[in-house]
């Protein structure tokens, strides 16, 4: 079957036309609303982002943002166990409590290192890294940490992580409550044009958090809507102004 119109999207069954609709959402515009590495901010700031009755418990504009940063894989593990009883041969299943993790590649280069920025909230609380039986640091203003047998990294932090899209649009947001540092490392390899800087780590629990809370979009995108004809200029470009098959 050629296509003979514009694409449209597949919502149920009954309307799938594989050579001429996309699924589930329209896709002209993925250059500009898919979630990219660049538009993606990280976070470190205190261990708790809520409180016991919900509220969030930070500033926005306290958490310290981690840059030269070149891999994030966040983890979350939920621990289904399947089971039967005695007269069924059907299972059912129990469900533990999930384990969050997450690792971490940073470029090492002067300031703060990878410790030290995650350790941030910290140290701005007051914390002398220095001042420790185990020292982190070897003065209080270093911006080198190490020893991940100082007192220091037994204090928990948390992460944040904002998603965007190219024309400034907020995809999502999350927290990452109750962190503390599983594994540092650096590695020099002979011939490389860098050294890097990993860690691992592990969460209490991952958080859904207001995803425009940071930042600005930018004002040449603030009426663009994929599904209005007329919205913006991005719009009659992809879609030609004829909202019929994309709304």
């Amino acid at each position: 079957m050629a296509i003979s119109t514009l694409p449209t999207a597949v919502t149920s069954a009954t309307d799938w036309q594989f050579q001429n609709s996309y699924v589930e959402r329209l896709m002209d515009h993925s250059a500009l609303t898919a979630a990219h590495p660049d538009d993606t901010l990280i976070l470190a700031g205190p261990s708790r982002f809520l409180t016991s009755n919900g509220k969030a418990t930070i500033a926005y504009e306290t958490l310290f943002p981690l840059g030269m940063v070149q891999n994030m894989q966040i983890t979350s593990q939920n621990p289904v166990i399947p089971a039967q009883a005695v007269g069924s041969g059907r299972y059912f299943y129990l469900v533990g409590k999930p384990n969050h993790g997450a690792n971490i590649a940073r470029l090492f280069v002067k300031g703060k290192n990878m410790l030290r920025a995650l350790y941030s909230n910290a140290i701005e609380a007051g914390i002398d890294p220095s001042a420790f039986d185990d020292k982190a640091s070897w003065l209080k203003a270093d911006t080198f940490l190490a020893n991940m047998d100082s007192e220091l990294f037994r204090i928990p932090f948390g992460l944040a992580i904002f998603f965007r899209d190219k024309i400034h649009d907020s995809l999502g947001a999350l927290y990452m409550e109750m962190c503390l540092l599983t594994n540092w490392s650096l590695g020099v390899t002979a011939g490389q044009s860098m050294i890097m800087e990993n860690v691992n780590l592990i969460s209490d629990r991952v958080i859904p958090i207001d995803p425009k809370a940071i930042g600005e979009r930018s004002p040449s995108y603030s009426n663009y809507d994929p599904k209005q004809a007329g919205s913006s200029a991005l719009f009659k470009a992809i879609f030609q102004g004829d909202p019929g098959p994309h709304s």
